[in-house]
């Protein structure tokens, strides 16, 4: 089995009828797009199962699509089909996004093999490989049991401390969110960024959808200060690029970067958060 966390197209492709892989199609409308609609109809990977990652969320939250308590999702893990011990293989039909957040989701509840489809739906289909507009097949209720894994969560207060304490916490947002320029896509949240937060766009780790090769991803970060060799928070604006942060630095050799959840969404709207503007 592969230690990255990602495995390639032929990887997937050569293990697709195997009955330990299971396929999860990860789904999240862009922030910029509510009402963009999901392509599982029309085409996915065969057997893929669909992952809403708002509706497999914290539906007691005011913040968008946070971690559910593990009871939760053990719960809707197995009315999904998916089980304790199978390898999960999760895509996107964008290349390389809400995959990330999904991967992350599964790691932080106990899950260790869970990769991410490098290139997702475009590159599956610009090679080739089968697709299939079938309604999913049910699988039948599976063992599922969720355990959360706090080191790989980061919350509001742990967020605080480790910037008190001078530990890294790395920005997946555009630099001009991250420095006050642009304005925040949701309504409401103060602009600008933690003090002492570092920036790191997510998108310059990406090429043509494809998670940069690790050699690349590793300058990135170095050009960035990031130590790698210490922990790192990754956030962005409501934990979903953050965790393309987290699997480069997974894929870059650091096994466990945090994802702060709540991200800017609750940070931005908290009335007793500090904000600054400019660049780090």
């Amino acid at each position: 089995m592969a230690t990255s966390p990602l495995v390639s197209t032929d990887w997937l492709a050569a293990r697709l009828s195997s009955p330990d892989v299971v396929v999860v199609n990860a789904w999240l409308p862009p922030v910029g797009q509510p009402d963009a609609q999901p392509e599982y109809a029309q085409e996915h990977i065969p057997g893929a199962i669909f992952f809403d990652v708002n509706a497999l969320s914290d539906q007691a939250s005011d913040l968008p699509h946070m971690l559910p308590p593990a009871h939760v999702f053990s719960s809707m893990m197995r009315k999904l089909g998916i089980g304790d011990g199978q390898t999960i293989v999760v895509y996107d039909g964008m290349g390389l996004y809400s995959a990330a957040r999904v991967w992350w989701t599964f790691r932080a509840m106990g899950v260790e093999r869970v990769h991410v489809l490098n290139g997702g739906l475009p590159k599956w289909k610009a090679e080739g490989h089968p697709l299939e507009d079938l309604p999913p097949v049910p699988r039948g209720e599976r063992h599922f049991s969720a355990r959360l894994d706090n080191s790989l969560v980061a919350d509001l207060e742990k967020v605080r401390r480790a910037l008190a304490s001078g530990a890294q916490v790395l920005d997946a947002r555009s630099r001009g969110r991250f420095s006050g320029e642009e304005a925040e896509p949701r309504a409401g949240l103060k602009s600008g960024h933690m003090p002492g937060a570092r920036n790191l766009p997510f998108t310059e780790l990406l090429e043509g959808g494809c998670l940069r090769p690790a050699a690349e991803l590793a300058a990135a970060f170095d050009a960035t200060g990031i130590d790698r060799g210490k922990p790192v928070i990754t956030t962005c604006g409501s934990g979903v690029t953050a965790a393309i942060l987290s699997l480069a630095l997974a894929e870059a050799g650091q096994a466990k970067a945090p994802v702060y959840d709540g991200s800017w969404s609750e940070w931005g709207a908290h009335p007793d958060t500090e904000v600054v503007q400019g660049d780090a």
